[in-house]
């Protein structure tokens, strides 16, 4: 192939690349979700399984049980997070939100922050939240899903303030104010 087919093929694919949502790219706004799993034990077949924990990040050691074990107590692990934890954004501003952990997380709007669908990570006394009560089988949640290295487009939010949490690890949370 020439020089000038291999540039226009490649600018093509540039284009395409930068484009993976509708919406306006000259307003995003990058969310991260975090997380810390040891995958020796997230991923022990009397825990979630194989391959579950996909950690990327370096020295990440929280165990499958001490995750448990820290949410039951009412102070679950701060490396599970959303960044930032608030954000003030202009109406019409997209959310690019990545997950750059090990494991899966959802980044679901609800009303008010309360429990996941997953019982023993819920706080001491925290409700599900209606919006997480099914898991994954409402389509609603599932398709909120962000796996490890893949991301999200949240476009169309109006003014005003919106919550955003994980219906998994529910105290990652996030707070948007639409001005």
């Amino acid at each position: 192939m020439n020089i000038v087919v291999k540039a226009g093929l490649l600018a093509g694919c540039l284009i395409l690349l930068d484009a993976p949502h509708e919406g306006n790219r000259a307003h995003v706004a990058p969310v991260v979700a975090l997380d810390e799993c040891d995958p020796a034990t997230f991923n022990a077949p009397t825990a979630v399984g194989a391959d579950f924990c996909r950690n990327i990040a370096l020295g990440a050691a929280t165990t499958f049980s001490d995750l448990f074990a820290e949410a039951h107590s009412g102070k679950p692990n701060p490396n599970w997070d959303f960044e930032p934890d608030k954000l003030t954004i202009e109406e019409g501003t997209d959310l690019n939100v990545v997950d750059q952990g090990g494991e899966p997380h959802t980044f679901t709007e609800v009303a008010h922050f309360g429990g996941g669908f997953i019982p023993g990570l819920n706080g001491p006394g925290e409700d599900v939240v209606p919006e997480c009560a099914a898991g994954f089988s409402s389509v609603a949640v599932a398709k909120t899903r962000i796996l490890q290295g893949s991301q999200s487009y949240i476009t169309g939010l109006s003014k005003g303030k919106h919550y955003f949490q994980c219906c998994i690890h529910p105290w990652m949370r996030m707070e948007v104010d639409v001005k």
